[in-house]
């Protein structure tokens, strides 16, 4: 063979492998644009480039799978769902005490499910790949409970934060109580 065939088909390989890269590279992003959703966004724009924003997120995943999460048995999600309850309640006498403890009840509920604790931005981390749109949210509250430690949240504010924690709470206690139901019938 000629020195031209052999640069056809070393030009063929090469082209070959791009191809399979870029439809690789494609298919980890539709993956990881399907589970973060709005969060992959979020990243993304956040991060010095795509790369580097979708390495973050699998960064996550890895740190995730190695995770022991468990959901709540029905007693702690009872006794969860009561003390929610009851912080509703003291939010008309003491708004700022309710979204404190709002923000205490998640973290009590993070740790038992076995989620890191250890600091606001773990947490969020652990949290957005199983509820990325509920994370958000999250981050929005945390936000809000920040303004009230320092004096500076209105009542209006207050109530947004407990709405914006409920609704991460409510994926955690709830979560895999569908999954046990389907599996029961």
């Amino acid at each position: 063979m000629d020195t031209w065939a052999w640069i056809a088909i070393a030009a063929g390989i090469v082209v070959l492998l791009l191809l399979v890269w870029s439809l690789s590279s494609q298919a980890r992003r539709r993956k990881l644009l399907s589970r973060f959703g709005s969060e992959y966004t979020r990243t993304i724009h956040r991060a010095d480039s795509r790369r580097k924003g979708e390495r973050d997120l699998r960064e996550r995943e890895a740190v995730h799978d190695d995770l022991d999460l468990r959901p709540l048995s029905e007693d702690a999600r009872d006794r969860y769902e009561e003390q929610w309850n009851r912080l509703q309640m003291r939010f008309v006498d003491r708004p700022q005490v309710a979204v404190a403890d709002a923000d205490s009840l998640l973290t009590e509920v993070m740790r038992e499910r076995g989620y890191p604790v250890d600091d606001f931005d773990a947490k969020s981390r652990a949290v957005s790949v199983d509820h990325p749109d509920a994370v958000e949210n999250y981050r929005k509250g945390h936000l809000i409970f920040i303004k009230t430690v320092e004096g500076r949240a209105s009542t209006e504010d207050l109530r947004q934060a407990v709405l914006c924690y409920r609704d991460l709470f409510d994926d955690l206690v709830w979560e895999g109580v569908e999954a046990d139901v389907d599996a029961g019938a």
